[in-house]
């Protein structure tokens, strides 16, 4: 049974390159701001807080957001080589993991949304009700906490207990201290994701025959959520081949050290940040009822400040006209 990880000397732990960190946290800045603003919008709107489309959106966003910065700091500690105590890196790897997974989770209900109140709109009000939407995310927030828990119960069970007092580079390999628990995460997420995947395909199908089923009236909106699934299911995609990246790195490692700092920095940006870039793209930029808020909030409200004055203006000629004639 060999060792996966069992010192913080081992290879995965890589101080990146001087000029990438500080363009990761450009990336993860610009990222959080832009949820910042969506997170803000959501709240702000009774409308958005009241539709399961949205309530699972800003759910997306949230753990999005925690989970980037969670991440990057772990990524700062591994590069100014900082260890932390043991306890606290595995209540951080824990939380990375349960939150890594609840986001394609949060997807597949989002599809399953769509699919509803496209295919069964007479039914759409009764199925997204409160209760409804509670048990939904209680289900999400369970369901994704399971292999992050069997991982830190499976780390405590084979480790003897003065392990929680050393220090440590904290990455989410920390965990892993057995093989065997590394191909036990791996073969749970691959059933995960094939259930998942099962899922968005059956509700991309069931769109496409109402979309060309759909009267002309009804087209443009039935095709829309159409591609709102194809999206969610490249998200899903993405999060995917993110189980792969440990594998491919590991291979990497034995062929040449500086390529596979090249690739983790990579799948880094590619397989963390981009699939989280994509949720406000999705729904912050193409619904056109949520973009219009968003704008506002935006640009501070200056566009109706502006449109204020500009009536205002147009009021007082009018009178003016008025007056001289």
């Amino acid at each position: 049974m060999s060792t996966v990880n069992n010192s913080t000397d081992s290879g995965l732990y890589i101080r990146p390159h001087g000029d990438r960190v500080p363009f990761v946290q450009v990336l993860v800045g610009i990222f959080l701001y832009v949820n910042s603003l969506m997170i803000f919008t959501f709240l702000k709107k009774e409308v958005f807080r009241e539709d399961t489309r949205y309530i699972l959106f800003a759910q997306t966003l949230f753990s999005d957001s925690v989970l980037l910065v969670i991440s990057d700091l772990a990524l700062l500690g591994i590069y100014y080589e900082y260890p932390i105590p043991m306890i606290p890196c595995c209540i951080l790897c824990t939380l990375m993991n349960w939150l890594n997974d609840c986001t394609p989770l949060t997807l597949v209900a989002m599809c399953l949304e769509r699919y509803v109140a496209i295919c069964m709109p007479l039914r759409h009000a009764d199925i997204s009700n409160s209760r409804n939407r509670k048990i939904g995310i209680l289900i999400i927030w369970t369901v994704s906490s399971m292999t992050s828990l069997i991982g830190i119960f499976g780390f405590l069970a084979v480790n003897p207990s003065h392990i929680l007092l050393s220090y440590v580079l904290c990455t989410v390999e920390v965990l892993l201290t057995f093989t065997w628990q590394a191909q036990l995460r791996a073969v749970l997420l691959q059933i995960y994701f094939f259930c998942m995947i099962v899922i968005i395909v059956f509700t991309y199908i069931k769109i496409l025959m109402a979309a060309r089923a759909a009267s002309s009236d009804n087209k443009k909106s039935t095709y829309k959520s159409l591609r709102t699934v194809a999206l969610h299911a490249f998200q899903l995609f993405l999060c995917l081949v993110q189980l792969l990246t440990p594998y491919v790195e590991i291979a990497v490692m034995k062929i040449d050290f500086m390529l596979f700092v090249d690739v983790r920095y990579a799948n880094f940006v590619v397989f963390i940040i981009v699939p989280r870039c994509l949720s406000p793209l999705i729904y912050g930029l193409r619904d056109e009822k949520f973009f219009l808020v968003l704008k506002h909030h935006t640009l501070f409200g200056l566009p109706k400040v502006v449109s204020a004055v500009f009536d205002a203006r147009q009021c007082n000629k009018t009178r003016r006209l008025h007056t001289d004639s």
